[in-house]
């Protein structure tokens, strides 16, 4: 059992470590090279395409959800507790300069989401009930031109991704909300796992339309709680805001001192904490998201390819941002203190009562990460063993909330870690392979536009 532990440690330190890390923001930094810098320079088009469209329901195309519906469902499941706790740890380990590499992970995310999402519409297929199904699954069996690899890397993605949602999308969630009841209102975690597991199961029963049609309103709602929140304390604290931003960009390139409970930084452990803060916070190039987006109706898999681009933009370099500004300027970031419990106590600091904020936005961020990521590893299991695998899934998936709540089976969630970032490189090895294909379509699209 020790050499199993010993193992899975090894693998787990590589899978989230220096390689895998350098992997994928290499990954970013190649397909933005070569899309031109569209996701950057195109900004301005990719959001009065999305942003200003968000409730249009005038949509052209095929499909089962609307375009914010499936974009809904990725941010609901994109969209977690990491973004207040996560960066809140970021910055207690590895200083502010964490924030700017933050930053960059998330600028070159949005060409990999971009690739990933657009080769999940090219690549997707209609089931015989009139499903539209598609992600890394698809296009790697469907689109690489070595049908063994692309099948073999397919399956891997699919086991990977089917296992990981029970522990990053699950019980991990659970547990988060149950354990923020519990220090709020002494609410049992037992309780509060049986009630989740009900909610999770009105909504999941009545398959991606429903889960569409819950994120879209509840996505909007969570966001507007926490964003205000957070804009408020630092507009209360703007006088603060340059030596903030002064500390983010110093210690991005030199190290950050030893200072009050904070134990010091270098740039390497700055760069890796804020690189896989925003790899875990936008999972660009994990191979998630894409699911989703399958499902959205479209007449152009580049148009829906706009939509992935604004979900790293709201994840990371707007929601992930003000938990950092708002840390920053509370002057609490080199407390001591760290994860949830760093971010409520700026929110405190700033707002009487300011800390329910936080438990409200965590409690709601989990819930709406356990319904997207359930959609997930539904796919990947009805990929691997036929339609006959979506109900046995919901099944088993509905139980592991309660599980998740009570703290059971912790060894479970560190393996889906492990399983999660293992995801990655099947996806990363397909998105590279195909970003020809990438180029060519996004290629088109701007020729038609013109003409």
């Amino acid at each position: 059992m020790d050499i199993l532990l010993d193992f899975h440690t090894a693998l787990n330190d590589f899978v989230w470590g220096p390689v895998m890390l350098a992997l994928l923001v290499g990954a970013g930094v190649y397909l933005t090279l070569r899309t031109n810098f569209f996701a950057i320079l195109k900004i301005g088009y990719v959001m009065k395409n999305t942003l200003f469209k968000m409730f249009d329901k005038e949509v052209r195309g095929e499909g089962e959800i609307t375009p914010f519906q499936a974009v809904s469902t990725a941010l609901a499941a994109t969209v977690g507790t990491g973004n207040v706790a996560g960066v809140a740890t970021a910055i207690a380990l590895g200083g502010p300069g964490a924030v700017f590499w933050m930053w960059i992970s998330a600028i070159f995310g949005m060409t990999t989401k971009f690739a990933e999402v657009v080769l999940s519409i090219k690549y997707r297929e209609q089931t015989a009930d009139g499903r539209f199904v598609g992600g890394p699954m698809y296009y790697l069996r469907n689109g690489i031109r070595s049908k063994g690899l692309g099948k073999f890397l397919a399956v891997l993605f699919s086991i990977f991704g089917g296992l990981a949602a029970f522990g990053i999308g699950n019980m991990v969630q659970s547990n988060s909300v149950a354990a923020a009841l519990e220090e709020a209102v002494n609410v049992p975690p037992l309780w509060t796992g049986i009630a989740l597991a009900i909610l999770t199961a009105l909504v999941i029963l009545g398959g991606i339309k429903r889960i569409g049609a819950v994120t879209e309103k509840l996505v909007p709602f969570m966001a507007a709680i926490y964003i205000l929140g957070a804009l408020f304390i630092i507009i209360l604290n703007g006088a603060h805001l340059p030596e903030a931003f002064g500390l983010i960009f110093r210690h991005a390139f030199t190290p950050a001192a030893a200072t009050g409970g904070f134990a010091g930084a270098t740039i390497s452990i700055a760069m890796r904490r804020g690189v896989s803060r925003g790899v875990f916070s936008n999972e660009a190039g994990l191979g998630s998201a894409p699911i989703a987006h399958a499902a959205a109706t479209t007449d152009s898999p580049v148009r829906q390819g706009l939509w992935g681009v604004f979900e790293v933009f709201v994840d990371t370099i707007i929601i992930c941002t003000l938990t950092a500004m708002a840390i920053m300027v509370s002057g609490l970031w080199d407390s001591g203190v760290s994860g949830a419990a760093l971010t409520t106590q700026a929110f405190n600091e700033a707002i009487p009562g300011g800390g329910y904020i936080v438990s409200i936005g965590i409690m709601l961020f989990a819930f709406s990460t356990i319904l997207g990521w359930s959609y997930y590893g539904e796919r990947c299991a009805e990929f691997l063993f036929g339609k006959g695998a979506i109900i046995p899934y919901r099944v088993i998936w509905i139980p592991a909330i309660i599980i998740g709540s009570i703290g059971g089976l912790e060894l479970l969630w560190d393996v889906a870690d492990t399983l999660n970032g293992l995801m990655i490189l099947p996806n990363i090895i397909g998105v590279i392979l195909l970003s020809g294909t990438v180029i060519s379509l996004t290629k088109d699209y701007f020729r038609n536009l013109r003409t």
